[in-house]
């Protein structure tokens, strides 16, 4: 279960951004874990087992969480397309909530795919920094700001 200590650091270094007026494909790495076991006493050896599938959590805030990621990433495009000088802390951010969390494997992954998606919703539809992309940047930072303040809330005790 995330600790109180990693919901305010969450919260706080998001929404800290938020308010403030490569990112490409990150790489997924499978780990693939198994286990080969030798009974070397009789000479017998047994099939190599399968490697335990990571399955997500399905804690409760991993679904905000999820969205917040989204938001992360499509608000590092948007200021990125938009000419930010500080784009990149977005990705940086996410990294540093990745590292603060450590979830499973698959809740990572998941995390990792919100961004990533988030990212390249923007990115299929903005090709200059426009009014609408402006809109949509304050937008999301509100909609970050606000669920940041709520995970904070709901899961940091």
């Amino acid at each position: 279960m995330m600790t109180g200590r990693c919901v305010m650091f969450l919260a706080l270094a998001t929404a800290s951004l938020l308010l403030q007026p490569d990112a490409g494909a990150s790489e997924r790495r499978a780990e693939a874990r198994g286990a080969i076991l030798l009974l070397a006493a009789a000479g017998d050896e047994t099939e190599p087992a399968e490697p335990a599938a990571v399955r997500p959590t399905g804690a409760p805030y991993m679904q905000p969480l999820g969205r917040l990621s989204s938001i992360m990433g499509s608000v590092h495009f948007l200021r990125k397309l938009c000419g930010d000088d500080k784009a990149e802390v977005w990705r940086d951010k996410m990294n540093e909530i990745l590292t603060t969390l450590a979830p499973n494997v698959a809740d990572r992954q998941i995390l990792i795919a919100a961004f990533n998606e988030g990212y390249r919703s923007f990115e299929s539809t903005y090709r200059n920094c426009t009014t609408a992309a402006g809109v949509a940047l304050t937008r999301y930072q509100s909609e970050g700001a606000r669920l940041s303040r709520e995970i904070s809330a709901r899961y940091g005790n």
